[in-house]
């Protein structure tokens, strides 16, 4: 089999809620997604996604993935799409860096290895480990009671885990904590995920403010020696997410013990290739991961969960259903959430198959 073309469609994602806001003033009403496909001279077609979260949030922006394809697409035309390792050296010596324009290429290939050996992705990613992945939500920063409201509402609909947006006043973020908090029952788990947003001496303020309360406290600076002197302040779990991007800091944080939980991001590593390296490893150290991606719809959602549902269930702490969140559905068979739950597709592939109408004319075409 080999690669005979490459192509890319642009899909707003509007929001059910509207606006998602996280620290530092960030906002979004409508998320930018590339669907990217890859054809064989097989007949077959796989699909992958890339939806950053803006350009303010990562070293990743929409325009950008389709740029690196219309850039790196040559360079792949007459690859075997199975041979993933391959394809993922000739990405990374046509294109340094930008591990996000690559995501959606290596995604697209593990779709289309699924396809060609007739079975699911989470099985050739190491099989499937339980009956489903459970989920997390995230809460967008508002007032407390607002969030509490928010968190009572989607409990309500069978969620136990939940990743509340603070990263912002201090005083205010405290009080975010300890009403949601309040509303739980003890075996729900809350993160309250900073995202960068706080500095050192305000992150050790607030970790000292609700040292009483049972929260896990995740990435509350921007470089990963302030998150470490956090980490040695506080006795919380502690999540790294935004500085963990690759292999070497993944074993830095590891042997300082910087953390107890990681987020891993499919496209911030570079696919799922990358990402199983890296799921691998946390899973031979003992470190419990979130299993997810910047944001995205059903296409990522599906990417998720084979990545999630093929880890053991020991160290998944959390995934999400990011399709659940937007209003558009781009393709049919992907995930769907079950009282917090959600399973990966057990047809070939991701068990995906994208909407015509929903995609709309190419944006990108290498052939």
């Amino acid at each position: 089999m080999k690669i005979t073309r490459i192509f890319a469609h642009r899909v707003e994602l509007p929001l059910h809620e509207t606006t998602y806001r996280w620290s530092g003033g960030k906002s979004v009403t409508v998320f930018d997604s590339t669907i990217v496909g890859v054809e064989t001279d097989q007949g077959l077609t796989g699909y992958g996604e890339v939806c950053p979260l803006g350009p303010f949030y990562l070293p990743a922006y929409a325009e950008g993935v389709r740029a690196g394809l219309r850039e790196l697409g040559p360079h792949l035309l007459g690859i075997d799409p199975c041979q993933l390792a391959l394809l993922n050296q000739r990405m990374d010596a046509a294109l340094k860096g930008h591990p996000y324009v690559k995501s959606g290429i290596d995604i697209a290939c593990w779709d289309l290895l699924g396809q060609a050996s007739g079975l699911p992705v989470c099985t050739l990613l190491g099989g499937r480990f339980g009956e489903s992945v459970r989920l997390y939500r995230a809460i967008s920063q508002e007032d407390p009671d607002i969030m509490a409201r928010k968190v009572a509402a989607y409990r309500a609909e069978g969620y136990t885990r939940f990743q509340l947006k603070v990263g912002g006043d201090p005083d205010v973020d405290v009080a975010r904590i300890r009403a949601v908090r309040g509303i739980l029952q003890p075996t729900d788990r809350l993160v309250a995920d900073a995202n960068t947003g706080w500095t050192q001496h305000e992150a050790v303020r607030v970790v000292r403010a609700v040292r009483d309360l049972d929260v896990y406290i995740e990435q509350p600076c921007l470089s990963y020696e302030e998150c470490l002197a956090v980490r040695r302040a506080t006795d919380h779990p502690f999540v790294l997410d935004e500085t963990v991007e690759s292999l070497d800091v993944l074993l830095r944080a590891r042997g300082d013990s910087a953390m107890d939980v990681v987020n891993l991001k499919i496209s911030k590593l570079g696919g799922l290739t990358k990402t199983r390296q890296a799921r691998d490893l946390c899973v031979s150290m003992g470190i419990a991961m979130t299993l997810e991606d910047s944001w995205g719809g059903d296409i990522t959602t599906a990417a998720i969960a084979h990545l999630a549902h093929s880890t053991p269930e020991a160290f998944r702490f959390t995934s999400t259903d990011f399709n659940s969140y937007v209003t558009v559905s781009t393709a049919e068979g992907a995930p769907r959430r079950v009282n917090g739950f959600m399973s990966a597709a057990t047809t070939p592939g991701l068990g995906i198959r994208p909407r015509p109408e929903v995609l709309g004319p190419r944006v990108v075409e290498v052939a």
